[in-house]
């Protein structure tokens, strides 16, 4: 009797995990753009995002790590954390900021250093339980880690998998 009583009480248990687990999404961010898109050095962007589903220190305050390529070669790779902000009934407001490895590949725009910071603002609408479109501006910067620091601005459209 006490062996059934303990399994039960695990499989309880584990039941209740999973569902907590489940009720947070994970999230895959797929996003093509245009990268310097107020300069001279344009070039098409390609991203893939992984937003963590648990929130950390606030509600709604998720870690990410990203990927960036450019058609010229560069290379951006980093994490941060972001904000995930429903305002509305299906519409979300995600501001972000990050950190990462960046190589200018062939690209005519030095931005200075290895080390970028990506700042990101989203606008997102969900589409159905799974799905979501956003709009993103981000900006890459060294912040003054060299005397190089012209930053750069991407414009992209994100399709997200919450899964």
């Amino acid at each position: 009797m006490l062996a059934i009583m303990k399994k039960n009480t695990f499989v309880t248990l584990m039941f209740t995990a999973s569902m907590s687990f489940n009720t947070h999404a994970d999230t895959l961010g797929l996003a093509l753009g245009s990268y310097d898109i107020d300069g001279s050095h344009s070039a098409a962007d390609f991203r893939l995002d992984y937003e963590y589903g648990h929130p950390v220190w606030l509600e709604n305050l998720k870690p990410w790590l990203g990927a960036e390529a450019t058609m010229d070669g560069s290379l951006w790779l980093g994490g941060g954390l972001l904000y995930d902000w429903q305002f509305a009934d299906s519409w979300h407001l995600k501001p972000g900021i990050g950190a990462g490895y960046y190589s200018r590949g062939s690209s005519d725009l030095d931005l200075g250093h290895p080390i970028e910071f990506r700042s990101q603002l989203e606008i997102a609408k969900d589409i159905n339980s799974n799905n979501s479109l956003g709009l993103a501006i981000s900006h890459l910067s060294n912040a003054n880690l060299d005397k190089e620091n012209p930053g750069v601005e991407v414009l992209n459209v994100y399709w997200h998998y919450h899964f």
